[in-house]
């Protein structure tokens, strides 16, 4: 097995199954064909072409637009669709940086193809010369992922916060880190990618903290997401991403670019290219 596969499981993507979404002229998201004639039955909502799915011309504003999708969502909802419900909003916008066109429920995020941002948390400690990092097991009921491993702390991007408030706010929750080490964090970069998962379209932008955290520091997970944590020298890190599938699909790829960033890959690896490029991917 080869670090090259987890990038691989990120790159599974068939544009001819998609038809943009389109807001205003502008394409916001990629919804699957199928899904996009589901859609038809809402037409003061959604005008629904041969070759594009737009949002209808007629809601004027980001209110009007956030209440009118979310209408449509909540009655498929009512018949089976979106079983992960959080009545969390994501923003929908051409970019990060954006004003959003509208707000999206997140567990729909992945049918309208809409791009999600997070941010993951690399933990890691220094003993002597050892590198080691805290490995985080998903618990058993968690919607997506049940049981496999992730970094300390990792979250979606909801609207209304900043990306730094957002991962003091999971740091706390998930790994009862305190603000004040929390705020030592540093963003060091993003991976992106584009995959087709049972739950939809995955076009995600993961957003990357390193936390150097002190020896004597223990986890403890607040919010139920987490069933263990453990402290792992680098290496078996790297081995275990490199040759089994345990860690989330997203997460090793933020794994594999902490080991780049730290010179555990470096240029004389053979596979350092694939990587680089895939960790930069995205549609």
């Amino acid at each position: 097995m080869s670090f090259s596969e987890r990038i691989a499981a990120c790159q599974v993507f068939d544009p001819a199954r998609y038809v943009p979404l389109m807001v205003d002229g502008a394409e916001m998201g990629l919804i699957e064909r199928g899904f996009a004639d589901r859609l038809k039955r809402f037409p003061t909502v959604f005008r629904v072409t041969a070759d594009a799915a737009h949002l209808h011309e007629g809601l004027g504003g980001f209110a009007a637009r956030t209440a009118a999708v979310d209408g449509a969502l909540r009655e498929l909802r009512a018949e089976g669709m979106f079983p992960a419900w959080r009545d969390e909003a994501f923003p929908v916008g051409t970019g990060f940086a954006s004003p959003p066109a509208f707000n999206l429920e997140r567990a729909a995020v992945p049918a309208f193809g809409v791009r999600g941002y997070g941010v993951h948390l690399n933990g890691y400690v220094r003993d002597g010369g050892q590198l080691l990092m805290w490995v985080a097991r998903r618990a058993m009921d968690r919607a997506m992922a049940p049981g496999k491993l992730d970094q300390i702390v990792a979250g979606g991007q909801p609207a209304g916060l900043s990306l730094r408030r957002n991962l003091i706010k999971e740091c706390g929750e998930e790994a009862a880190i305190p603000p004040a080490l929390a705020a030592g964090a540093v963003g060091v970069g993003a991976i992106a990618y584009c995959t087709e998962r049972a739950e939809g379209l995955r076009r995600d932008v993961e957003f990357i903290y390193d936390l150097e955290l002190p020896p004597d520091f223990k986890p403890v997970n607040a919010d139920g997401e987490v069933a263990a944590f453990e402290l792992w020298p680098i290496e078996i890190v790297a081995e275990r991403v490199r040759d089994t599938d345990d860690f989330k699909f997203n997460c090793a790829l933020v794994v594999i670019d902490f080991l780049i960033r730290h010179g555990l890959i470096d240029p004389d690896h053979p596979e350092y290219e694939t990587l680089i490029r895939g960790l930069r991917g995205g549609c």
